[in-house]
């Protein structure tokens, strides 16, 4: 499980939320040890174009430990992931069976990292426009650095607002870390930023660590897409927190048009395409276009536990031990976290079974390169292992990505700017005009096309293309069926109370299954509609950060 005291340091010193409105005014150098080294001081830290960039770089160490750590939140509250993580009441399994709280420890790790990195966000865009004025850094540096801060600031406001709802809104300008804005605010904050940022920064150029134009224009469309689906107010999540019924299904039609624009920005481009083979987008070897197919819009560069802020592998941890499931005389080890049930695989399997995604999506057998092997995850043995977050990229070779963390984390590519205009399209009533790009999606599956994808077959796509991606969540939240894409557990082969009498089953596979059988119910009971907000968390200390109301329901 993850080490909870990493990063402690850096978030003292900038002093965690309070009063992290704007550039510092004192004369404390960065090497002043009295603050932890790390106080950002404009006067001596930018100098020139180099050191304005390397200013905002710096704002990645709070988004690499978030890198798999958002998968406890986004796909374990869903209906497709459950974590055995330690002990029950460890953050994985809490998560798993909707029982999270405000000192949850994923919620209380990206809630204060984002925020973190805005406040860092902040103090780069002060630094860097002071230095541009005292003529040390030119125009073209102030536009790399801050077109990269403004990027990364409405990342984070994106995900804040889609997990928590109303949050503050604080910029170099000003505002309280606080207080928290109405969801209109926090939205136009994040059309602003991305807006600049789209003039800002220079075209793709084919290596996606770097935010470009186009990086800006596809966080656009996603943005407009979430906005145009009408995300809930406070007082609509007040009216439904102990309800197991969703809310109702709205839209705004003209965010919905700007979603269909800026995804036309980056498809009109020319500087994107869909990767030929869908099983090398992801891996060692294969994330950050190495292959140059120009998918990969977007990513976070992960080199390992040993040299970056954390390591990730995606979705965390669901192959930490996928050998060690109890077959060729290994021992019985639960992971992190596991497909919720076969039935995920079987029923795509059913719907699609020529889906050339379905077999790097979910494995139901593996060979092990370091003895040769095939170990089986199906019941009575395991669950399916979620196949992204195995390194096939060696061949006939050891597997050396099985325990190690060096895979960058995807963040957009640009499959997401099709079906977000798709998506936008049929939302609009437009079916027959998303077919073009809805189609591209399928065609490279080789899966049957449609001369108009329904808003059912959209829903469909996002599982068929990004599961374990960390979309879940947020796309229930987006169409409102959060309750009752949960409660599909029920279906599920081990949800039901006579499981156990299906198959034969070890001691082992029995304690395995039974953990499996205690979350789907979990899941199916204690889904409510608060859990269309995440509670608003504790510091990273456990203080209280004054940031009020609470969410409903917590």
């Amino acid at each position: 499980m993850e080490k909870k005291n990493f990063l402690f340091g850096a978030a003292l010193a900038l002093g965690l939320l309070s009063g992290l409105t704007s550039c510092s005014n004192n004369d404390d150098s960065i090497d002043n040890p009295g603050d932890g080294g790390k106080q950002i001081d404009e006067k001596n830290v930018v100098k020139d174009d180099g050191t304005a960039l390397a200013l905002v770089n710096g704002v990645y160490s709070h988004w690499q430990p978030l890198s798999s750590s958002f998968s406890f939140i986004i796909e374990l509250n869903s209906n497709k992931l459950i974590s055995f993580e330690g002990e029950e009441g460890e953050a994985g399994p809490v998560n798993s069976r909707f029982e999270q709280v405000p000192d949850t420890w994923y919620q209380v790790k990206i809630f204060n990292h984002l925020l973190l990195g805005v406040a860092e966000d902040n103090e780069a865009i002060a630094a860097v426009a002071k230095a541009q004025a005292e003529g040390k850094v030119t125009q073209a540096g102030y536009n790399a650095a801050v077109g990269k801060a403004k990027f990364l600031r409405a990342l984070a406001y994106l995900k804040l607002a889609q997990l928590w709802g109303e949050v503050p809104v604080f910029t170099e300008a000003g505002g309280s870390t606080t207080e928290r804005k109405d969801l209109n605010t926090v939205f136009n904050q994040i059309v602003s930023d991305l807006t600049d940022a789209e003039t800002l920064l220079l075209d793709y150029s084919g290596d996606p660590r770097v935010p470009s134009k186009q990086a800006a224009q596809a966080l656009l469309a996603r943005t407009y897409l979430v906005w145009g689906d009408n995300p809930l107010s406070a007082a609509e999540v007040q009216a439904i927190a102990e309800s197991q019924n969703d809310p109702a299904f709205t839209t705004t039609e003209d965010r919905l048009e700007k979603a269909v624009e800026y995804a036309n920005k980056v498809i009109g481009s020319g500087k994107l395409k869909l990767a030929t083979d869908f099983s090398k987008l992801f891996g060692r070897d294969y994330e950050s276009n190495k292959r140059g197919d120009n998918e990969h819009l977007f990513t976070i560069a992960h080199d390992g536990d040993s040299k970056d802020a954390q390591g990730n592998h995606q979705t965390h941890c669901s192959w930490t031990f996928p050998f060690q499931n109890g077959e060729n005389g290994k021992g019985y080890s639960q992971n992190h976290t596991e497909v919720a049930d076969d039935n995920l695989y079987d029923d795509w399997k059913a719907e699609q079974p020529n889906d050339k995604r379905l077999l790097k999506t979910y494995f139901t057998e593996l060979k092990n390169p370091e003895d040769s092997k095939i170990y089986k995850y199906y019941s009575p043995v395991y669950t399916p292992i979620n196949g992204k977050g195995v390194d096939q990229s060696y061949d006939n070779a050891e597997n050396l990505e099985i325990t190690q963390n060096s895979v960058d984390r995807i963040e957009i590519r640009y499959a997401e700017v099709l079906l977000i205009k798709a998506e936008a399209l049929v939302q609009l009533g437009r079916n027959s005009e998303a077919a073009e790009p809805f189609n591209q999606l399928r065609r490279r599956a080789g899966i049957e096309e449609v001369a108009a994808p329904t808003f059912d077959q959209i829903k469909r796509e996002w599982d068929y293309e990004f599961t374990y991606e960390q979309f879940s969540l947020y796309n229930s939240l987006r169409w409102k069926d959060l309750i009752a894409s949960v409660q599909k557990v029920q279906n599920y082969k081990h949800y039901a109370d006579d499981w156990e009498t299906l198959a034969d089953y070890t001691s082992d596979q029995k304690a395995f299954f039974q953990k499996v059988h205690n979350h789907l119910v979990a899941k199916y009971n204690n889904v409510r509609g608060k859990h269309y907000r995440q509670p608003i968390p504790t510091g990273l200390q456990g203080e209280n950060l004054n940031i009020t109301p609470q969410n409903p329901g917590y």
